[in-house]
């Protein structure tokens, strides 16, 4: 069957499975008002669960291009639908996620996105394991994504965020650039 976009297949995938998947990436940060392309949609899953979907994504022309512990990406030659990476967390922590989550509507389907603190940790996170791959891109959005929505970053609160999913370093790097 072809699918008008890569949102209503997988969200038909979701359903048809039963599966809860957090839209991060790009499309979550342009849904905190901060305008960013994106050649991919990602998403946050348990990696059991993405096992379940995974033949489901197969048998639309999906393969997987790269593969790791915590990390798969999917591509497929359909111009129509763009790519996929998928996150992997335990079910605790998307449990967590999935309860302060929002509902967004993106080509007339529903999707949940992480709270913006949430998304802030996912980018801290990554910055922190990944710097030299994610700074640009993770930490300018982290800064936007501030700006924009007025959060208060001298607070204890953010700075504790930013050292329990970033680093000291991190921290001092928002600050500045604020």
């Amino acid at each position: 069957m072809r699918y008008r976009s890569i949102f209503h297949l997988a969200c038909e995938v979701f359903k048809r499975e039963g599966i809860r998947a957090v839209l991060i990436g790009g499309f979550a940060v342009n849904y905190y008002k901060v305008t960013r392309q994106s050649a991919d949609v990602d998403f946050l899953i348990t990696e059991e669960d993405f096992k379940k979907i995974l033949p489901l994504f197969e048998e639309q022309g999906y393969k997987i291009d790269y593969a790791q512990e915590v990390f798969a990406r999917l591509k497929s030659d359909n111009f129509y639908l763009m790519d996929l990476d998928f996150m992997f967390v335990d079910r605790d922590t998307l449990d967590k996620i999935v309860k302060a989550a929002k509902v967004v509507a993106i080509a007339e389907q529903k999707f949940i996105v992480p709270s913006l603190e949430h998304l802030i940790a996912l980018k801290l996170h990554s910055l922190k394991y990944n710097p030299a791959l994610r700074e640009n891109k993770d930490l300018s959005d982290i800064v936007e994504l501030i700006r924009i929505n007025k959060m208060q970053v001298k607070t204890k609160e953010f700075k504790e965020l930013c050292l329990k999913f970033g680093t000291k370093e991190l921290y001092d790097k928002i600050l500045q650039k604020i």
